[in-house]
């Protein structure tokens, strides 16, 4: 076998001899998603793990599963009530395999720099702390008690506290969040950058002017009551799997599904739903039947065309309103509950059909069909992803949602409502926590009420900020509550660039990744308990709570002893982080609230709206946030109405000769981790480094099927490169390419952002495409 060719440390070695492109599945689920569970189980944790785990996750008395933040069911839960990307994110952090301290003496750190992701994650759990000293070749064992001084020497020494980056990722716990929060605050900063801040930052930009709060506003049941559901720039067969349930169970009563997507996923094409097979009455649809068809209409949007798409939708209803009025638009609903309807009116009118169409990709006549579906529903939902967050538009594309969804009266009406479908398990709940690098005032005077002493108020920096300020001097230390900073951000040699100035690197983490290979001056891994493990302390079984992503606050225990007695929750790590550095100045006893983490609740009820008798509650089941726009069509706004935002046209723009880079994930990917070589509903095997085009665009530019090209990415006069790429032909609009991350991330120039978010664009890069020099031998 040809050996990888490497890159460079930050980036995943170039592996392409064996990617093959095949026809893709044309069903989601089935037998094959079965299949997959129990293969991946049996290998990776054996069959004791995988009968302990399977019938735990997502249960009122389990753990909540590390992946997506989809939520479970109100009522009765399924006897399996998971997904196979969601059991493989389970089974990846339960896994036999373990890298311990020996491992680290096998392997250097430049070793581990040439290996691929896929690999570094296969090597098993992180066991013990561990530490890369300056100038050091190899990680070496250090015991906690050493470490938290470490990091407290190295923070203490800073000139500022602003000179200090604190990450967050989105599987950190409630408990872990606010403590964490609460330190670093105690410290005197608010930088702390989160996964919000790459992935659904638009959202939270976009939503509270218009509504008065920075969350969806529907509950999983209204997917039971939807006459129609838009799916914008979302691909929940591989992203959100348990979605495909609720609609099945939506299309079963009728509802008509719209999805808007460059790519067709086979996951809103057609669904096998491996539940059936619990149910005797539906074992003949499931061995028999081809799988429920989903999508009722596929809208396929040039990349970035959604801003268009959504302009050309209204007008079609505004040209029907028209015509009949008050038979379209919630005229009572507008009127009573809205301002700006005016505005957006003028808008819809000067917006041209010739520019609508010409920036959307569609045809007058598909954007005619979905309007003609949304003028004969009474109750919409619209859900969106990242294939709408990441643009430079993003903000004014989701309020041109929103304002689609208002002129329907489709808010606090059961079956209705926007719904932002987040990305991962605790994101949305690490947010209301207080991780926010520019918090508002209110809840920093809750936290100096609360702790008695005065919070900075200076806004600190997002991702993309840290990431310049690490390469521009303006800090020196660089900790990570959890996730794969590194692979999971923009501008991938930059990011790795800005860590190697640090003086200190330090992630908390299960896995190993990338991001403990580009290091600071000093460096450490800091191991710590996995959702599916026991988590004992001082007072004895301790639990956790998440919030999904409509705001449902759920708990999580651990099942499976801890694959290490060296091991710590978030929680301790926190608290030992936070005595050894803030010494008499500490606000909390922090070993006290460690010991029993309802104290920990008891301090978020204090300081976090919508927590009264949080303790209580949670021990009685689930329950919501409060959420006004939802439950009482009360908009915490100026006025105390929603307000329509109008958004002009704009579209990102490509030269002649260039492409629109999208980067996705594959089906055997969450985020940064990697689970497999292969993405069967896309056809793709035994590789990732694969670009989708349009098979005229391949035949334009004198390419072929499986031929390598170089891909590089154009932004202020300024290019990137990424090498070897094969080609494959796909359904995709015309001038655009699809891309996986993060191997297509180093593509993404760090100053292109989002307006109003900073959210990395990370959906619409301008590319070129040129053959490589190297190609592969031929078979």
């Amino acid at each position: 076998m040809p050996v990888p060719r490497s890159v460079s440390p930050a980036q995943t070695p170039i592996e392409v001899a064996g990617t093959q492109q095949k026809k893709p599945y044309q069903v989601a689920g089935g037998l094959r998603a079965l299949r997959e569970v129990a293969g991946y189980g049996l290998r990776h944790s054996g069959l004791g793990n995988t009968l302990k785990t399977f019938h735990a996750i997502n249960q009122t008395n389990g753990f909540d599963c590390q992946s997506c933040a989809w939520p479970n069911p109100d009522g009765e839960r399924s006897f399996a009530e998971f997904c196979e990307n969601g059991f493989k994110a389970v089974t990846y952090e339960v896994t036999k395999k373990r890298v311990d301290a020996e491992f680290f003496q096998q392997h250097s750190v430049a070793d581990l720099g040439t290996r691929s992701d896929y690999w570094l994650g296969e090597q098993g759990r992180l066991t013990e702390p561990m530490l890369l000293r300056p100038g050091g070749t190899h990680y070496e064992p250090i015991g906690w008690d050493e470490a938290f001084q470490l990091l407290a020497r190295e923070l203490r020494s800073l000139g500022s506290p602003h000179e200090a980056v604190f990450y967050t990722s989105g599987r950190t716990s409630n408990e872990a969040a606010f403590l964490w929060q609460l330190f670093v605050r105690a410290f005197g900063t608010n930088n702390l950058p989160d996964c919000s801040n790459m992935c659904h930052e638009s959202t939270s930009v976009a939503l509270p002017p218009m509504l008065g709060i920075g969350k969806g506003c529907v509950r999983l049941s209204d997917f039971e009551k939807a006459d129609a559901i838009f799916i914008i720039g979302q691909n929940p067969g591989t992203n959100h799997p348990r979605m495909l349930t609720a609609l099945q169970q939506a299309k079963a009563r009728g509802c008509r599904v719209v999805s808007v997507n460059p790519l067709p996923e086979v996951g809103t094409e057609r669904f096998k739903n491996p539940q059936d097979l619990l149910h005797p009455t539906r074992l003949p649809r499931f061995f028999l039947g081809g799988g429920t068809p989903l999508s009722d209409l596929w809208l396929p949007v040039m990349i970035n065309g959604d801003l268009a798409f959504f302009t050309g939708l209204m007008k079609e209803m505004l040209e029907a309103e028209d015509r009949r009025p008050g038979t379209v638009f919630d005229r009572g609903f507008i009127r009573h509950h809205t301002e700006g309807f005016e505005a957006l009116v003028a808008q819809l009118r000067a917006s041209a059909w010739n520019d609508i169409i010409a920036d959307s990709g569609l045809t007058r006549e598909q954007i005619r069909a979905a309007a003609q579906i949304a003028m004969e529903s009474h109750r919409i939902i619209a859900c969106w992803c990242m294939g709408v967050t990441q643009h430079h538009n993003a903000v004014a594309t989701i309020q041109q949602i929103v304002n689609f969804l208002l002129l329907g009266g489709h808010i606090g009406r059961p079956g209705a409502g926007p719904c932002p479908v987040r990305g991962h398990s605790n994101v949305q709940g690490d947010r209301t926590m207080g991780i926010w690098e520019n918090p508002r005032p209110e809840f920093l005077d809750r936290l100096r009420a609360e702790f008695g002493f005065e919070p900075p108020r200076q806004p600190g920096f997002d991702t993309v900020e840290a990431i310049r300020a690490m390469n521009d001097g303006r800090a020196h230390v660089f900790i990570a509550m959890g996730g794969n900073f590194l692979s999971a951000t923009s501008d991938t040699e930059f990011t790795a660039a800005g860590l190697r100035r640090c003086r200190l690197t330090a992630h908390v983490a299960t896995k190993l990744n990338r991001s403990h290979v580009v290091t600071g001056g000093t460096a450490l891994i800091l191991p710590c308990l996995g959702r599916t493990e026991i988590d004992r302390q001082a007072t004895g079984e301790q639990f956790v709570t998440v919030e999904d992503s409509m705001g449902v606050i759920s708990s999580s225990r651990g099942h499976l002893t801890p694959c290490s007695a060296q091991l710590l929750s978030e929680p301790a790590i926190v608290a030992g982080l936070a005595k050894a550095t803030l010494g008499p100045k500490s606000p909390l006893d922090w070993e006290a609230h460690v010991a029993n983490y309802d104290r920990i609740r008891d301090r978020i009820e204090a300081v976090v709206p919508g927590f009264p008798a949080f303790n209580d509650r949670i021990r009685e089941g689930t329950f919501y946030l409060p959420n006004p726009p939802r439950d009482e069509r009360r908009f915490a706004t100026p006025s105390g109405k929603a307000v329509f935002r109008p958004a002009p046209l704009s579209r990102a723009a490509i030269e002649p000769g260039q492409y629109l880079l999208t980067t996705i994930r594959s089906h055997d990917q969450f985020n940064t981790s990697i689970y497999g070589l292969d993405d069967r509903y896309r056809g793709i095997y035994n590789g990732r480094r694969v670009v989708f085009l349009n098979p005229e665009d391949i035949a334009a530019a004198g390419l072929m099927q499986g031929q390598l090209v170089d891909l590089t990415s154009h932004f202020n006069g300024r290019t990137r490169r990424a090498a070897q790429f094969m080609v494959a032909p796909y359904a995709i609009p015309r001038r655009c390419a699809a891309a996986y991350f993060p191997e297509a991330n180093v593509l993404v120039p760090i100053d292109s952002v989002a307006e109003g978010s900073n959210c990395p664009t990370s959906k619409s890069i301008p590319i070129t495409i040129a053959p490589s020099a190297e190609q592969r031998p031929q078979v």
